[in-house]
């Protein structure tokens, strides 16, 4: 596939990515979280704000795989 597709792809699916983890955060945020301790709180936050990362460095590496050639 080439790099300029894989670019594409990868975009949407970013986009697809962050949208999904925000609300998925904000449900749990607003479920379990509230009613940890603050300390708990603050960790749980820092988690569900950074670990998104994680995937979508993976999914940036893909896209900038360079081209296979023939």
């Amino acid at each position: 596939m080439p790099q300029r597709l894989r670019k594409l792809i990868g975009t949407f699916l970013l986009l697809i990515l962050m949208t999904v983890w925000a609300l998925g955060a904000m449900a749990i945020a607003q479920g379990r979280v509230t009613e940890l301790p603050w300390a708990l709180q603050t960790v749980s936050y820092v988690l569900l704000g950074t670990l998104w990362v994680v995937p979508a460095a993976l999914l940036i590496r893909w896209m900038e795989r360079p081209d296979r050639l023939r």
